[in-house]
């Protein structure tokens, strides 16, 4: 195991303080909004702009990395995400949040695609696995650890804008100064929505309707559980809570969706989160009890995009994973640009918690088409399925980059 991390441990590392530093954000920019008196709507706009700019990132960075290679490339990318963190406390203003919301996105996209291109490069089809799901937890982890930083300064202070640019520009040093070789020139990769659509269109719906939700969910998620009573470092445990429950979930969910049909297992997912929803908005639950309505709904709600991945996995050619991962991929951060706006807009006209009368009803519409799919389409055969692999079939790696020139085995299956 350590002779399998240690070529790529410079890697790990680098990526680990980005992500810390960009779920910082994730918390940060709502609460200070709000304490801006920005509106619910500006709030939706703001976050739907940063899966916006993930989109272009994921058509354009490949461009980028093409013309300059992955270390200069990655070393820009990142010194545009850490000057976007900065102006922040500079601009304080809706449509400029919005525009350095899009540049983070942006951002965002083209690191993955690097660091993910070259942790492909240096695997193989048994290494694969172990690698892939190493830098799923480093990214969940340091996902959580940059959420509970928040409560480092007060809200309306820039220490915690600086922090979370201080983290981004630590993680180009350990990248910049590794000894492991570039890996080759990434490929574009090709969209195929009609294909997939007519294959899995489970997987396909599933994956822009969840992206609605999971959008939604890390846009405005830290102001409902505000607008619930919660003070800053609740709201920082609320969303860590949803987070770390959404990374355990996902093995069991994983593995009895193996065993059984996967549209199944989404279905009742999807109705659990629904429930959970409807109660997160209906009552006025608040400390501890709202906590625990978080690590319920993270690992009810947050596992359902690995399961629309894995389906839609399931019923495409092995030849065509890389276009598979790339159109569900786009397909998700459609759904979170579109997400974010609808339910800010919900937000505005009831109340913050209104935000989990969205997610419920989505999650229930979602449910219904799940319900009509499993009568109109037999599942998949046993022998039929790839395997569940957290690695593969996870949002954090999804940055479709074309280069392995192995297929590699159904149950390690990347979409990286």
């Amino acid at each position: 195991m350590r002779k399998s991390l240690r070529p790529i441990a410079s890697l790990l590392l680098g990526i680990g303080f980005l992500l810390a530093g960009n779920g910082m954000l994730f918390t940060l920019l709502p609460l200070r909004g709000t304490a801006e008196h920005f509106s619910a709507f500006a709030l939706g706009l703001i976050g739907s702009s940063y899966y916006v700019g993930f989109v272009a990132g994921c058509v354009l960075a490949p461009f980028v990395v093409q013309s300059s290679g992955h270390i200069r490339a990655f070393a820009a990318l990142v010194a545009l995400a850490v000057t976007a963190s900065l102006a922040y406390e500079l601009a304080p203003y809706p449509y400029a949040w919005a525009a350095l919301r899009l540049i983070n996105g942006f951002s965002l996209a083209g690191i993955y695609l690097v660091v993910e291109s070259w942790l492909n490069s240096r695997t193989n089809n048994e290494t694969r696995g172990l690698v892939m799901s190493t830098y799923v937890v480093v990214n969940y982890g340091a996902f959580t650890v940059g959420q509970s930083l928040v409560t480092l300064y007060p809200i309306d202070a820039a220490g915690n804008f600086m922090i979370a640019a201080i983290l981004g520009a630590i993680g180009i040093i350990p990248v910049a100064l590794t000894r492991s070789a570039q890996p080759a020139p990434i490929k574009v990769v090709r969209f195929r929505p009609v294909q997939l659509y007519r294959a899995a269109p489970v997987g396909l719906v599933a994956s822009s309707m969840i992206g609605m939700v999971s959008g939604s969910f890390w846009s405005l998620g830290a102001i409902s559980a505000a607008g619930s009573g919660l003070d800053v470092a609740h709201v920082a445990m609320f969303m860590s809570a949803a987070t770390l429950a959404g990374a355990v979930s996902q093995w069991p969910v994983g593995r009895l969706s193996d065993r059984v049909d996967r549209r199944m297992v989404l279905l009742a997912l999807l109705n659990g989160a629904s429930v959970v929803g409807f109660l997160l908005w209906l009552t006025a639950a608040s400390g501890s009890i709202l906590i625990l309505f978080g690590l319920l709904f993270g690992a009810l709600a947050l596992p359902t995009y690995s399961l629309a991945a894995a389906h839609a996995y399931d019923r495409t050619p092995a030849s065509e994973t890389v276009p598979t991962a790339a159109t569900i991929l786009l397909a998700n951060a459609a759904g979170a640009v579109i997400g974010p706006l609808i339910a800010s807009a919900i937000m505005g006209a009831v109340d913050p918690r209104a935000l989990f009368l969205f997610t419920s009803a989505t999650h229930a519409l979602l449910a219904a088409y799940v319900f009509y799919r499993t009568k109109v389409q037999s599942s998949a055969a046993a022998d039929e399925k790839v395997g569940f692999g957290m690695a593969a079939s996870t949002p954090v790696t999804t940055m479709s980059t074309g280069e392995t020139s192995d297929p590699p085995p159904a149950s390690d299956r990347v979409m990286s």
